[in-house]
C-alpha cells in the first residue's frame, strides 16, 4: 500500500502556516499595525474554515453521528485529526487480512497502438486512504489559493512598503510560497486524474520536478508583478483584480446559459437545488481564484456531469499564456513609469527583464512538462510542438491570404484605372485626324 505522504506534506503545509499566521498577527498588533493584522488573520482564519469544511464534505459527515469529529472540526483541528486517522489506516493495514474486497477496473497506457484493461482488488483500507488522500487533495488546493495567494501578496506589499524583511515574515513568505506550489501541483495531478480517470495513471518522480519548477516560477513572477504595480498605481490595481476575477468567475456560467442545458442535478444525491447552487457557486469562485495566479489546468463545464472539460485544448492554454504575459509585461511598464523613492536603488530595467525572463521559464517547463513528462503524452490526439507548429501555420497562412487579397485588390485598381485612361487617349488621338478631314473638305 502506498505511504499517505501527500496527506503529511498537507497537514505540515496547514499547521505550519497556520502557526506562521498568528505569531506574524502579534507582532503586528504589538507594533500598532491594527490594519495589518486583521488582514493576515483574515486570509489565514477564512481558508481555515474552508478546509475544515471541504473535509467534512469530502468524508460526508455531515449525515453521519459523529459528534466528537464536528466538535473537532469547529476548534480547527480536523486536519491534525483526519492525518491520525489516515496513519492509524495504514499501520493497521499491513497486519489485519480484509475478508472484503471490491475490484476494479482500469485501463494501461496503449503499448504500440494497443490498450490492455487489468483488473485491481482494492481492499477497503485502501478505499478510505484514496478517500482521505482526495479530500486533502481538494483541501490543499483551497488553501493555496484562497488563503496562501493572497497572503504571499500581502506580505510582500508589506515588505516593499516598509523596506524592511523580519524573519518571522520572511518565513511565512517561504510557507505561503510552498503552500501556493503545492497547491498547483496538487490541482495538476487532479486534472490528470479526473481527465483520464478509466486509465491506471502513473505519475513518475521527474513530472514532479518539472511541474514543481513550471508553477515556481510562474506564481512568484505574478505575485511579484501584482505587489510592484500596487505599490504605485493602488486604485488602478482594484480594477485589474476585479477585470481579471469577475472574468474567471462568470466565464463557466456563460458557457453554462449559452449552452441551454439543463440545470446539473446528479452532482450530490444527498444536496438539494440550493446546496447544488451554493456548491457550484463555491468551483467558480475556486476557479478564479486560481486563474488569478496560474494556469488552472482544468477547464471548468458546468453543463457536463463531472464538471470538467475532459479535451485537452491546447489554444486555450496558449491564450492564456500570451494575454498574462502581455499583461504582466504592461502592469511592469506602468510601474516603471510611475516607481516612487522607494524604489531608488532598484535597478528597474534589469528586475522588469529578470521578471519576463522568469516568466518565460516558466513557460518553458510547462511545454516541457506536456512533451516530454506528461503521463498521459501518448493519448494526445496532437502534442505542444505539433499544435504549435499548426498555429504558426494558420497565422501564416492567414498573413499569406492578407498580403494576396491586397496585392489583388492594387492590382484590380490598377487595371480599373487603367480602363479609365485608355478612352480619353484615344479620344485626344482622333481629334488631329478629324481636324485633317475637315481641312480636306474645306479644299475639295
Amino acid at each position: 500500500m502506498k505511504f499517505p505522504g501527500s496527506v503529511l506534506a498537507s497537514v505540515f503545509l496547514f499547521v505550519a502556516e497556520t502557526t506562521a499566521a498568528l505569531y506574524l498577527s502579534s507582532t503586528y498588533r504589538s507594533g500598532g499595525d491594527g490594519m495589518w493584522q486583521a488582514l493576515t488573520l483574515l486570509f489565514s482564519l477564512l481558508p481555515c474554515a474552508l478546509v475544515q469544511l471541504t473535509l467534512l464534505f469530502v468524508h460526508r459527515d455531515f449525515s453521519r453521528d459523529r459528534p466528537l469529529v464536528l466538535l473537532l472540526h469547529l476548534l480547527q483541528l480536523g486536519p491534525l485529526f483526519r492525518c491520525f486517522e489516515v496513519f492509524c489506516i495504514y499501520c493497521q493495514s499491513n497486519h489485519i487480512e480484509e475478508p472484503y474486497v471490491s475490484i476494479t477496473k482500469k485501463r494501461q497506457m496503449p503499448k504500440n497502438g494497443l490498450s490492455e484493461e487489468i483488473e485491481k482488488e482494492v481492499g477497503q483500507a485502501e478505499g478510505k486512504l484514496f478517500t482521505h488522500r482526495s479530500a486533502f487533495s481538494r483541501a490543499s488546493v483551497i488553501q493555496a489559493f484562497l488563503g496562501s495567494a493572497p497572503q504571499l501578496t500581502l506580505q510582500l506589499y508589506i515588505t516593499a512598503l516598509q523596506q524592511d524583511v523580519t524573519i518571522g515574515r520572511c518565513l511565512f513568505m517561504v510557507l505561503s510560497l510552498l503552500s501556493i506550489v503545492y497547491g498547483a501541483l496538487r490541482c495538476n495531478i487532479l486534472a490528470i486524474k479526473i481527465k483520464y480517470d478509466e486509465y491506471d495513471v502513473k505519475v513518475k518522480p521527474l513530472a514532479y520536478v518539472c511541474i514543481f519548477l513550471w508553477r515556481s516560477f510562474e506564481i512568484a513572477t505574478r505575485v511579484i508583478v501584482l505587489v510592484l504595480f500596487t505599490s504605485v498605481l493602488k486604485t488602478w490595481v482594484v480594477v485589474d483584480i476585479l477585470l481579471n476575477f469577475l472574468s474567471f468567475l462568470f466565464y463557466p456560467w456563460i458557457l453554462f446559459w449559452c449552452s441551454g442545458s439543463p440545470f446539473p442535478e446528479n452532482i450530490e444525491k444527498a444536496l438539494s437545488r440550493v446546496g447544488t447552487t451554493i456548491v457550484l457557486c463555491f468551483l467558480t469562485l475556486l476557479y478564479a481564484g486560481i486563474n488569478m495566479f496560474c494556469w488552472s489546468a482544468v477547464q471548468l463545464k458546468i453543463n457536463n456531469p463531472d464538471l470538467i472539460s475532459k479535451s485537452q485544448n491546447w489554444y486555450q492554454l496558449l491564450v492564456y499564456y500570451m494575454l498574462r504575459f502581455i499583461e504582466n509585461a504592461f502592469l511592469l511598464l506602468m510601474w516603471y513609469l510611475y516607481k516612487t523613492d522607494i524604489y531608488m536603488y532598484v535597478c528597474a530595467p534589469l528586475l522588469i527583464l529578470q521578471l519576463l525572463i522568469g516568466y518565460c521559464t516558466a513557460i518553458l517547463f510547462m511545454i516541457v512538462f506536456y512533451q516530454f513528462f506528461h503521463p498521459c503524452k501518448k493519448l494526445f490526439s496532437s502534442s505542444v510542438s505539433e499544435s504549435f507548429q499548426e498555429w504558426l501555420k494558420c497565422a501564416c497562412c492567414d498573413c499569406r491570404r492578407r498580403k494576396s487579397s491586397e496585392s489583388a485588390e492594387k492590382t484590380d485598381l490598377r487595371s480599373s484605372a487603367d480602363r479609365e485612361e485608355t478612352p480619353s487617349s484615344s479620344k485626344i488621338s482622333s481629334m488631329p485626324s478629324q481636324i485633317l478631314n475637315a481641312d480636306e473638305l474645306f479644299s475639295a
